[in-house]
């Protein structure tokens, strides 16, 4: 038996046929189909969908049914599939290169990145928003970057970089905390920028970051093979050819573009990286050509899902989805503590 083969058979890559995988995915389209509709309809005021295509067609810029659906429930509804889509991907890259069923954006320091650079945007730039946007993008690829560098000094290992990432986010934290202790006026904005959500997202913020999610997402579905073999662990990966550090490298950054898109319009939306690839891999198992695009299909799902709770739970009044995220997500996570121990997805 060789050794793909063998880790074919351990963590069960192909224990569902195609046509099993194909039914998953276009099921799962046609729930992010009505999905959509929903988010469209739902809201303070609801939306028939005769009315939804009248309005659209017609393009009548005088009708609040039309200026509705197109400066508030559609950028909405972007916003909300994107981040879904690029949180749970960077998840599942994230728990699949480390090993680490805990794994999620924020043990890389994305999160602590992102953080940072908002709070020096709002700080000394308060009137721009796009320019905080830009920043906390910025903020969590070059925390990634980070990262890496100095687990690289040190094998550029699992473990290694794990522990990179706790470090850099405790530092990166400690100069956050330092900012707002100096400028107590950014607070405000910080809370809501932790909390995450969708409310008052407009197509101009979500345009740019989602061609980067989309490009992103492409490269992670060429490298999902190679993701599989860097799962064997790296003397066996090393043994069939595979530039370990290099692959490891530009996942972590794909990773990192993918999950800094999502926080940089939409805050620090918690739990959705790390919920999404475990439900996943239990529909689909564990092979990333597969896992990837279903993560990328429930993830939407589940934030667009969870965006209309927030909206509709308390009508007419909205709580932040971020709330409803970490309602979900807390007991999920610490499931995960009790089950898997070790944390690791593959023994």
């Amino acid at each position: 038996m060789s050794i793909l083969q063998k880790y074919y058979s351990r963590v069960n890559l192909s224990k569902n046929s195609k046509s099993y995988n194909v039914t998953v995915i276009a099921f799962l389209t046609i729930i992010l189909l009505v999905g959509v509709f929903l988010s469209i309809s739902i809201g303070s005021a609801k939306i028939s969908l005769s009315a939804i295509i009248s309005a659209m067609m017609q393009r009548d810029h005088s009708s609040d049914i039309y200026r509705i659906i197109s400066y508030v429930r559609i950028p909405r509804t972007a916003a909300a599939v994107l981040v879904g889509c690029a949180l749970s991907v960077s998840g599942a890259i994230l728990q699949s290169v480390l090993n680490n069923s805990l794994a999620s954006p924020s043990i890389i320091g994305v999160n602590s990145g992102a953080g940072l650079f908002f709070v020096l945007t709002a700080a000394f730039f308060p009137t721009s928003i796009y320019l905080s946007t830009i920043a906390a993008f910025a903020g969590a690829i070059l925390a990634v970057f980070l990262v890496y560098f100095i687990a690289k000094k040190t094998g550029a290992s699992r473990m290694a970089i794990v522990l990179s990432g706790v470090a850099v986010s405790s530092f990166i934290g400690a100069i956050t905390d330092t900012i707002l202790t100096l400028k107590p006026d950014t607070l405000i904005a910080r809370a809501a920028f932790i909390i995450g959500g969708f409310s008052g997202v407009t197509m101009g913020r979500v345009a740019f970051a989602g061609l980067l999610i989309i490009f992103a997402f492409i490269i992670a579905l060429i490298l999902s093979y190679d993701m599989n073999v860097l799962a064997l662990g790296d003397e066996s990966a090393r043994s069939l050819g595979l530039d370990v550090v290099s692959i490891r490298f530009f996942s972590l950054t794909i990773a990192a573009v993918l999950a800094g898109s999502a926080i940089s319009f939409a805050g620090l939306i918690g739990f959705v990286g790390l919920i999404v690839p475990h439900a996943s891999r239990f529909l689909v198992g564990h092979d990333n050509r597969i896992l990837l695009p279903v993560s990328a299909l429930i993830g939407s799902i589940f934030t667009l899902l969870c965006d209309l709770l927030a909206r509709v739970l308390f009508a007419p009044y909205e709580i932040p989805v971020g709330i409803i995220m970490s309602f979900l997500g807390g007991p999920f996570f610490i499931y995960l503590l009790i089950k898997r121990r070790r944390g690791q997805l593959y023994d």
